[in-house]
C-alpha cells in the first residue's frame, strides 16, 4: 500500500520527461502519483506503466496553473497517503513565440508564468504539509540551462533572447524559489534543488532534442533520491553544478 511506501508525485507525469521520471522512480520501488491535468491522458499513462509491470502507479489529476485543482489534489492525497517523500515539479509549457524582451505579449508572459512559476510555487506550498511528515523529503524543481543568467550572459544568443524570453525567465524565477525555499527549510530534513535535464526530444522541443526522455530523467531521479548528506539549494545538470 502507498501508506507504507516511499511516495512520489511527478507533475506533468503523463508524457515525456515526467513519464520517464515516474517510470524510473517506480523501478526504484516508489509509489508514484502521476500528476496530469487531463484525466484521460493520465489514465492512459498509468495503464502504460501497469503494462510494463509497475503496480505502484496512480493518477492524481492536477492542473498546476489552477489553484482549485491543486487544492483538490492535495485534499485527495491527504485521504490516500497522508505523506509525500518526493515532489518533482516537472509540468511546464514553452509558450507562444516570439518572446523577445522588447515586445513579448504580456498575455503570453502571464500564461507561461502561471504554469512554469506560479504552478511550481502553489503545488509546493500545497504539498509541504505532507512532505514535513516524511523522514527524507526531496523536492526537485525541473528547470533549464535557459534559466541560468550566467549562461545567457556568456552565450549572448540572439535566438534565445528573441524567442524564449518568457520561458527562460520563468525558469530563472523557479531557480530563485528553489534557493529561497531551501534556505527557509535548511534546518529541516529537506533537500531542495533545481535540475536541468538538458535538451531533450519532447513535445516542448518539437521532438528536436539531442537526448531521450529516459536519459533526461536520470538527473532528476538522482536528486529526487539524495541521501542525507546530499546538497540542497543548488542547481545541477548532468555535468554537475550549474551557475545561477
Amino acid at each position: 500500500m502507498e501508506k507504507t511506501s516511499q511516495i512520489a508525485l511527478v507533475t506533468g507525469g503523463n508524457k515525456g520527461i515526467g513519464f520517464a521520471t515516474a517510470k524510473q522512480l517506480l523501478g526504484l520501488g516508489y509509489f508514484v502519483y502521476v500528476g496530469a491535468r487531463d484525466e484521460k491522458k493520465g489514465l492512459v499513462a498509468v495503464q502504460q506503466l501497469n503494462a510494463l509491470g509497475f503496480d505502484k502507479a496512480s493518477l492524481l489529476v492536477i492542473d498546476v496553473a489552477d489553484i482549485k485543482s491543486v487544492k483538490a489534489a492535495a485534499e485527495l492525497l491527504s485521504t490516500k497517503a497522508g505523506k509525500l517523500d518526493v515532489l518533482v515539479n516537472n509540468a511546464a509549457i514553452g509558450g507562444r513565440q516570439p518572446q523577445s524582451a522588447s515586445s513579448v505579449d504580456i498575455a503570453v508572459l502571464r500564461e507561461v508564468y502561471e504554469t512554469n512559476f506560479f504552478g511550481v510555487v502553489q503545488v509546493t506550498q500545497a504539498m509541504l504539509p505532507f512532505m514535513k511528515r516524511s523522514q527524507a523529503p526531496r523536492i526537485v524543481n525541473v528547470s533549464s540551462e535557459l534559466g541560468s543568467l550566467g549562461y545567457h550572459y556568456r552565450d549572448k544568443s540572439e535566438y534565445f533572447a528573441s524567442n524564449l524570453m518568457a520561458y527562460s525567465t520563468s525558469k530563472t524565477a523557479v531557480n530563485a524559489f528553489t534557493l529561497m525555499l531551501a534556505n527557509e527549510l535548511q534546518h529541516m530534513a529537506f533537500k531542495i534543488n533545481s535540475v536541468t535535464p538538458g535538451y531533450t526530444a519532447t513535445d516542448l522541443t518539437d521532438q528536436t532534442g539531442s537526448q531521450t526522455p529516459e536519459e533526461a530523467a536520470r538527473i532528476i531521479v538522482k536528486y529526487a533520491t539524495l541521501g542525507q548528506d546530499g546538497p540542497s539549494g543548488q542547481f545541477f545538470g548532468s555535468a554537475g553544478q550549474m551557475i545561477w
